[in-house]
């Protein structure tokens, strides 16, 4: 889906960037996420807040079995009941939003995964790389497939394209 993208929602007006990979492909050699955006969406993740008023920027087919809660997070909403991250005041006192992904790393693989390529991706790959610690931790605390040890862990693996199911 190459071509200009002009985003107008709550966080952004008149942002505009250009898709110029094929969606879901070349991806960077280092990226493997082992979780679509849709299939993160329909799992449950930020307690259903975080995408909510995005549909006009992405395929609705993306939003058809979201768990969404426009408003506040709802844990229910996520895929192991808990909320597993912080308020968004934090990411930005913390310095890891760009300024033009203001919801942080999951609006940049959103972006990434449907074509655009930004100067930002390498250090939200190596961002997304250094995650891969907590399934380890996951790993090497949990017995196979035991979702309620760790699921405030998994929950923040199911939220960087980590399927934590399998666990």
């Amino acid at each position: 889906m190459p071509g200009w993208i002009t985003v107008d929602d709550r966080m952004q007006r008149g942002y505009r960037y250009r898709r110029v990979a094929p969606v879901g492909r070349e991806f960077d050699p280092g990226f493997a996420p082992e979780l679509t955006p849709a299939e993160m969406l329909a799992l449950g993740v930020f307690g259903g807040c975080y995408m909510s008023d995005c549909g006009a920027e992405f395929p609705a087919e993306w939003f058809a079995e979201a768990r969404l809660s426009p408003g506040k997070p709802d844990k229910r909403c996520n895929h192991f009941g808990v909320i597993a991250s912080q308020p968004l005041a934090e990411w930005r006192r913390k310095g890891w939003i760009h300024p033009d992904d203001p919801r942080g790393w999951f609006q940049w693989y959103c972006r990434y995964f449907m074509g655009r390529r930004h100067p930002d991706d390498a250090r939200q790959i190596a961002r997304w790389r250094a995650f891969a610690r907590h399934r380890a931790q996951v790993r090497r605390n949990c017995e196979p497939g035991d979702p309620f040890c760790r699921p405030r862990q998994r929950q923040a693996l199911l939220q960087w394209a980590y399927d934590s199911r399998v666990l």
